[in-house]
């Protein structure tokens, strides 16, 4: 039996590391692109209206989960 962790542990974790730096630097991208066009505050709520579809969205999927959950309780 071999004790380490193994070439496809290394490998999925050099290609999660560099998928997150990839996204990390679109995502500071698209921060400086909307800095640059609409300002600070534009920005804000640029990014803040992101969020809030976002949290739109995950509730839409999982209205109907938590319904059965709470009929549970």
């Amino acid at each position: 039996m071999e004790d380490g962790l193994g070439g496809k542990f290394w490998f999925g974790m050099l290609g999660g590391v560099v998928a997150l730096g990839v996204g990390a630097l679109l995502v500071f991208i698209l921060i400086d692109a909307a800095w640059a066009r609409w300002g600070a505050i534009g920005s804000l709520l640029f990014f803040f209206g992101l969020l809030l579809a976002g949290g739109w969205i995950y509730d839409r999927r999982h209205k109907k989960q938590w319904a059965e959950e709470a009929g549970q309780l």
